[in-house]
C-alpha cells in the first residue's frame, strides 16, 4: 500500500495506522475465549480510538465476544463502542 494512502486515513480518522497495524499483530494468536485478553484488547481500541468506554459497556463486550455471539476484530469492537 502507499505510504499517503496511510497519510489519509489518519488524517480522517486521527488513529495511527502503526497502532492498528500493532493491534492486528497482537490479535492474530490471543485467546479470545479468555476475559482479561478480551478486556485488554478492549481497552487498547478504545485508547487507539480515543472514545472510553464504561465499566457496563465493556463488560457487555466481553460478554458477546467471550460466548462466541460475536467476532473478535477492530471493527466489530469499534462499533460496540460507537453504540454506547
Amino acid at each position: 500500500m502507499d505510504n499517503q494512502f496511510f497519510k489519509n486515513i489518519e488524517k480522517k480518522t486521527g488513529v495511527k495506522m502503526n497502532d492498528v497495524i500493532s493491534l492486528a499483530n497482537s490479535l492474530q494468536n490471543a485467546n479470545f475465549k479468555d476475559e482479561n485478553t478480551v478486556r485488554g484488547v478492549i481497552r487498547r481500541v478504545s485508547q487507539i480510538a480515543n472514545k472510553p468506554v464504561s465499566k457496563q459497556m465493556e463488560d457487555k463486550i466481553v460478554k458477546s465476544i467471550v460466548s462466541g455471539d460475536e467476532k473478535l476484530d477492530f471493527n466489530t469492537i469499534s462499533k460496540m463502542i460507537n453504540k454506547k
